[in-house]
């Protein structure tokens, strides 16, 4: 989504952010991945405070487990499933157990509308750390560290994808200059769509959405590409898709007549010569990157209408900056990001978002995007906080009284 800061990735543990000769910066993860920026003086203005020294990796006690939220770690292994052991600076020394997978709501009642649920969305989910290079070399940013069948089995429901013409074919790809090119490409469109095949073929009862920043003029290239994926057969048409802000179709009937993938494309022109729905006839979304960080600000981006616009039935809330690090990611996935769905909350006409859209998605100082996704889904199934508090298998928006009282 957004021109990308040349970065090359090596296979080295990393743990920090520190400045080498020449005015080179090493931007480091914490998962043996670090990458070489060109970019210090932009990344040191707009993000001085991400700029850390190299400090000693603090080593802990491997006769110990902690399987608990919160408890200290050494790897994943060591904490409950369901949890990750990862860092967080900002919030804490070394390596705690945080929360890693979602919540099915779907477990707690499926007879809702579409529209009625909230769904975990990864930014970039194609710019992840885990699939090699097809290119021979790369020059860009990571937005993830999971690969997509990763995403899908831990929770995210919903995927942004950019697809370019290259080399003959549809590619996933960040741009330069507007286009895809050898070191800002990852891999084949149909490689991922493949991926999402798989996942809704072993998960019958799963609905999967992706959001297309659209950039393929080959015609009828992206029908294409699905059709060779075989993903047609679970193609939710536009036809289907409601007008004038009512509501979509139950989750269930969706299931029953395997109407389970959901596309939205940001070229206009799709929807009408290959059946591929423009996103902004049925989303509102707030702005993405750096100009939508600002707390207690919610608006619209360019292309959407505005939040409030009620006859778009589906709302899309975006939470990250416009340079993805996974210290800062940490930070956004926290407390803020409750703050700002409760920001999107009123300017959205008191919606709540449908679709959470975040970089590291795994990457909190806790509960993280899970707990924001329980809340939202607590709000839209029965009004409460928490989906926990909504009664399983209830038809009717109720809460349990038990966590209530």
């Amino acid at each position: 989504m957004f021109p990308g800061f040349p970065s090359l990735s090596f296979s080295n543990p990393s743990i920090g952010i520190f400045s080498i000769e020449f005015d080179l910066y090493l931007i480091t993860s914490q998962t043996h991945h670090f990458f070489f920026s060109f970019y210090p003086l932009q990344i040191y203005l707009q993000y001085p405070k991400f700029i850390l020294p190299l400090k000693k990796k603090k080593q802990w006690n491997t006769q110990e487990s902690c399987f608990q939220l919160g408890d200290e770690c050494s790897s994943d292994a060591d904490c409950q499933t369901g949890l990750s052991c990862f860092s967080c600076s900002e919030a804490f020394d070394g390596l705690r157990c945080i929360r890693s997978t979602t919540t099915n709501q779907f477990e707690f009642m499926n007879s809702l509308p579409f529209n009625r649920y909230a769904y975990l969305t990864t930014h970039n989910s194609f710019a992840n750390e885990v699939e090699p290079l097809h290119t021979g070399i790369r020059l860009t940013f990571l937005n993830q560290e999971d690969n997509v069948t990763q995403q899908l089995n831990n929770g995210v429901r919903a995927l942004m994808l950019d697809t370019y013409d290259f080399k003959g074919d549809i590619w996933l790809c960040h741009s330069f200059g507007g286009r895809c090119h050898d070191f800002t490409a990852f891999w084949l469109a149909i490689d991922t769509l493949k991926e999402v095949e798989a996942f809704l073929s072993a998960n019958p009862s799963e609905i999967v959405t992706l959001f297309l920043e659209d950039y393929v003029e080959t015609p009828n290239g992206l029908s294409k590409v699905f059709k060779d994926a075989g993903l047609m057969k679970y193609w939710f048409p536009v036809s289907s898709m409601p007008q004038n802000g009512r509501d979509w179709p139950l989750v269930k009937d969706m299931v029953a007549s395997n109407q389970r993938f959901v596309v939205f494309t940001s070229a206009k022109s799709k929807q009408e010569s290959e059946g591929i729905a423009y996103q902004w006839n049925y989303v509102v979304e707030n702005h993405y990157g750096d100009v939508g960080e600002h707390p207690g600000e919610c608006s619209n981006r360019g292309e959407s209408a505005p939040l409030d616009d009620k006859s778009k039935s589906l709302v899309l809330i975006n939470h990250f900056h416009s340079i993805a690090l996974k210290v800062m990611a940490c930070e956004d996935n926290s407390a803020s990001l409750i703050s700002m769905l409760d920001t999107c909350y009123g300017r959205a006409g008191n919606r709540w978002a449908n679709f959470v859209a975040v970089d590291y998605y795994k990457r909190s100082d806790g509960g993280g995007v899970f707990q924001a996704v329980d809340k939202l889904n607590g709000q839209l199934l029965c009004g409460c906080d928490d989906v926990h508090s909504c009664v399983p298998g209830s038809s009717s928006a109720t809460c349990s009284a038990t966590k209530d009282q």
